[in-house]
């Protein structure tokens, strides 16, 4: 269906927290905002179990809860949120047109607006084996940072071999009582500086020429706290141990654990705009050659925020403060139309 009489201010792709922040601040400015929240409303972090470093929460605040709270607060400011995800963009048909965008939806559903902001967010390249998915939260995680203090004096396992991987062993280094780093090859891909500093950490055990290739889990405690809704289940199972295997001898072997961190590399969610602007090599989205609006894309009138334009960081603070930034622009730009 496609209302033609209605032409929004901003239409935000993404409701993670670069999404939803913009989405605030696009609301308070009196813009007439929808979010697009795709299949999964409040990003990657409602899978995290316990967010620590979340301003204003002194004993940490779950995941879901936050970005639900979140979610509510835009919905209180008057934002639509639409379900589903955007499949294109189409620019404006006339160059004497900015700003009249058409965002096609995967149930056909067409919007018009002015603006668009993209919060697409970047997800986590995964192993794909079998129960990897349903202990995301409980042991397995995509990131040391967000997820790191939860195994203070534990023993875990990175996988992977590029500077992402070593600095988040270096990390996790400083808060376990060991950890071990899987890679596939008998050197690391990391930069020097950075390869040099995880071998020679004596807290870090390489494990060279290996692979993951299971996944154990145990009954957790009963009567614990924490739980974690994985794929619209409610999983009451967490890690144990892990079977590597030698690429190179075929032995394998098992190895208690009591975390998993996989960092072999992240796909941000640009795939549906790799035709309309312009990219970087690696997919995430190109920003910031226009200083007065650095969120601004290639394309005038387009911005972005959060994890799929900022390959390095990863983290939802950073990401709602991109988000706050794109909402700025966008209105900064409508004014000046």
């Amino acid at each position: 269906m496609t209302d033609n009489n209605q032409i929004y201010d901003t239409v935000i792709v993404g409701s993670g927290p670069g999404g939803l922040t913009a989405a605030i601040y696009n609301a308070r400015a009196e813009l007439k905002t929808v979010v697009i929240a795709g299949n999964m409303p409040g990003g990657q972090l409602t899978s995290t179990t316990i967010v620590e470093n979340w301003p204003g929460y002194p004993k940490g605040i779950g995941g879901v809860k936050l970005m639900m709270d979140t979610l509510e607060q835009v919905k209180n400011w008057g934002v639509e949120v639409k379900n589903g995800n955007v499949l294109k963009i189409n620019p404006p048909k006339s160059p004497f047109n900015k700003g009249d965008f058409e965002i096609l939806l995967e149930n056909n559903e067409v919007l018009k607006t002015k603006a668009v902001i993209i919060a697409t967010g970047a997800a986590a390249k995964w192993l794909e084996l079998p129960g990897e998915k349903e202990l995301i939260g409980h042991g397995i995680s995509g990131c040391a940072t967000c997820d790191g203090m939860l195994f203070r004096d534990k023993v875990v396992a990175v996988v992977g071999g590029g500077n992402a991987a070593c600095e988040e062993a270096n990390f996790l280094s400083k808060i376990c009582s060991k950890v071990y780093m899987i890679h596939r090859r008998n050197e690391l891909r990391a930069t020097p500086i950075e390869a040099k500093k995880t071998v020679e950490n004596n807290k870090i055990e390489m494990m060279w020429d290996s692979e993951v290739v299971g996944i154990n889990p145990k009954n957790q405690d009963p009567n614990s706290k924490i739980q974690t809704i994985t794929n619209n289940q409610l999983t009451n199972k967490k890690l144990e141990s892990i079977k590597i295997k030698n690429v190179k001898t075929g032995e394998e072997k098992t190895l208690p654990i009591d975390g998993l961190f996989v960092s072999i590399g992240r796909i941000p969610k640009t795939e549906f705009v790799k035709e309309l602007i312009e990219l970087k090599e690696s997919g995430y989205i190109k920003a910031g050659n226009n200083e007065e609006l650095p969120s601004m894309t290639s394309v005038e009138g387009i911005f972005a925020a959060g994890d799929c334009m900022d390959e390095r960081h990863r983290q939802a603070i950073i990401a709602a403060g991109t988000g706050a930034r794109a909402a700025i622009d966008a209105e900064r730009w409508l004014k000046n139309r």
